[in-house]
C-alpha cells in the first residue's frame, strides 16, 4: 500500500514557497518574483512517485493585511494549517528570525500537526552559521523535523521528500500520476502573465494587479492556440507604466509569458493583452469574486 497526505508551505512573504514547489514538481505552476505576496491562492501541487502522492499547499505568505485582498490571503494560510498532515515552515537563512518568523510561530503552537523546520537559501550563508540559526529557531517551537535547503539550486529537496514521506500514513492516489497542479489552465495562464507584470515592472506597479482570461480559442485549422488576457490596475498612471512607451512593455510582458504559456499548453499560442483600470479593486468584494478571491470558501 502506498502513502499519500496533503503537506502545506507557510512561512513569512518572499521566503521561496514557490521556489521549493516549483523545484519539487520539476515544472512551473507556482508563479515567482522577488516581490512579497506573490502567491495570492493555494496553490496544489502534485508531487508522485513509486512510495505515494505528495499534494502541496503553497500558502500566501502570512503578514498584517492592509486592505481586503490581504484579508483573503492571510486567512486562506490560516484555514490551511488546519487541514494538512505535515506543514512545512519555511524561513530564510540570510535574513534569520524576524518578527514575522515569531508571529507565525505563535500560531503553529496552537496545532498539533507535524511541523517541519525548512531553511531555505542556505547557499547564501557560511555553514557555521546554520547550526546557531537551528538553535534560535527551537527556542521557540520544538520542530518534529530541521532540514536546510536551497529551492534554487534544488540542495537538499531529496531530503525533504524523503522525511515527508516518513510521516505520511497509507492512503489513496488523489490524482493521476502525470497530473501536476488541480488548478485549470486559465488560473495558470493568469498567473504566469502576471509573473511576468511583477517581474519587468519592478517596483513602479506594486500589487495592484490582477489577471483575467478572457478567451482561450483553440481553431480547428490552426496548431496556434488564440489567448485574449486584460491586466486589471487600480490606477491610470500604472496602466502607463504596463504598456510603456510605444507599447514596448506590454509586448515585452507578452512575449515572456507567451513562452511559459506555450510551455504549459504544449503548442504554440497567440497572446493578447488589454490592460484596464478598476480603482481600488482590492477592497472590492465584486471585483474580489470575479478575479477569483471569494472569502466566501474559507
Amino acid at each position: 500500500m502506498k502513502k499519500s497526505g496533503f503537506v502545506a508551505l507557510i512561512g513569512r512573504p518572499n521566503v521561496g514557497k514557490s521556489t521549493l514547489l516549483n523545484k519539487v514538481l520539476g515544472q512551473k505552476i507556482a508563479i515567482m518574483s522577488d516581490k512579497a505576496q506573490t502567491t495570492r491562492n493555494r496553490i496544489q501541487g502534485v508531487y508522485t512517485e513509486d512510495r505515494g502522492q505528495i499534494v502541496f499547499i503553497d500558502t500566501p505568505g502570512i503578514h498584517k493585511p492592509k486592505h481586503r485582498l490581504g484579508d483573503f490571503m492571510t486567512k486562506i494560510a490560516q484555514t490551511t494549517l488546519g487541514e494538512v498532515d505535515v506543514i512545512l515552515f519555511l524561513v530564510d537563512a540570510k535574513e534569520g528570525k524576524g518578527r514575522g518568523d515569531l508571529f507565525i510561530m505563535e500560531r503553529l503552537k496552537q496545532i498539533n500537526t507535524p511541523v517541519f523546520l525548512v531553511i531555505n537559501k542556505i547557499d547564501e550563508i557560511h555553514p557555521d552559521e546554520l547550526f546557531l540559526l537551528i538553535d534560535n529557531y527551537r527556542k521557540d517551537l520544538p520542530f518534529a523535523e530541521v532540514v536546510p535547503v536551497s529551492a534554487l539550486y534544488g540542495n537538499n529537496t531529496n531530503t525533504l521528500i524523503d522525511q515527508v514521506f516518513r510521516y505520511l500514513e497509507e492512503g489513496p492516489q488523489y490524482y493521476p500520476e502525470d497530473q501536476v497542479t488541480d488548478h485549470p489552465e486559465r488560473f495558470l495562464m493568469s498567473e504566469m502573465i502576471r509573473e511576468k507584470v511583477l517581474h519587468l515592472t519592478h517596483e513602479e506597479v506594486p500589487h495592484s494587479i490582477a489577471v483575467e482570461i478572457e478567451q482561450i480559442n483553440r481553431p480547428e485549422t490552426s496548431k496556434t492556440v488564440h489567448v485574449g488576457a486584460v491586466i486589471i490596475v487600480e490606477r491610470s498612471s500604472q496602466k502607463g507604466i504596463i504598456i510603456g512607451k510605444q507599447g514596448k512593455m506590454l509586448k515585452e510582458i507578452g512575449q515572456k509569458a507567451r513562452e511559459d504559456i506555450e510551455k504549459l499548453l504544449g503548442s504554440k499560442v497567440f497572446l493578447e493583452l488589454w490592460v484596464k483600470v478598476e480603482k481600488d479593486w482590492r477592497n472590492k468584494g465584486k471585483h474580489l469574486r470575479e478575479f477569483g478571491y471569494s472569502l466566501d470558501e474559507y
